[in-house]
């Protein structure tokens, strides 16, 4: 999800929940804590030089249970984000604290905003030796078709 479409969801929301993969709600009286622009600039396995800019959003729980974060509150957070960071429409990343911090993407269902999860990758599989994963086929697939086996007048075997 970028900028522009969480903007466009929190418009037409009274309140915000944010779901973890599990199924489990970040509690209603979290904090958006930060709203960042996070620039990665690496090199990449294969040799490959790597510029990733993302949005991130940092949500922290506090004892503070009263608190609620409205939408209206969080597009005014986004905007003055913007004004200073200059986001734009960059994509979003989620950090939210587990038994250490996790990075998250994000997705919306209509009522929750859906902490998606993310994984790492070799980004130079053709430059670094890695296999192409071959195709994975159930036997039970291929049926009993036995004209494609060699029989013992064939000599193919």
């Amino acid at each position: 999800m970028n900028i522009q479409e969480i903007k466009n969801h929190l418009g037409k929301l009274e309140t915000i929940a944010f779901q973890l993969p599990d199924g489990n709600l970040v509690p209603s009286h979290f904090h958006v804590t930060e709203v960042g622009k996070v620039t990665k600039h690496f090199i990449d396995c294969g040799g490959t030089l790597r510029n990733e800019v993302v949005a991130n959003f940092q949500l922290w729980n506090a004892n503070d249970y009263d608190h609620r974060l409205h939408p209206e509150k969080l597009i005014n957070i986004i905007e003055l984000s913007d004004e200073y960071l200059k986001l734009g429409n960059l994509e979003i990343e989620v950090e939210y604290q587990a038994s250490t911090i996790g990075k998250y993407g994000l997705d919306f269902d209509g009522t929750n905003f859906l902490l998606t999860t993310k994984q790492t990758d070799c980004l130079a599989k053709d430059n670094c030796g890695i296999p192409p994963e071959k195709t994975k086929v159930k036997l039970t697939s291929l049926g009993n078709d036995n004209s494609s086996c060699c029989s013992s007048e064939s000599n193919c075997c």
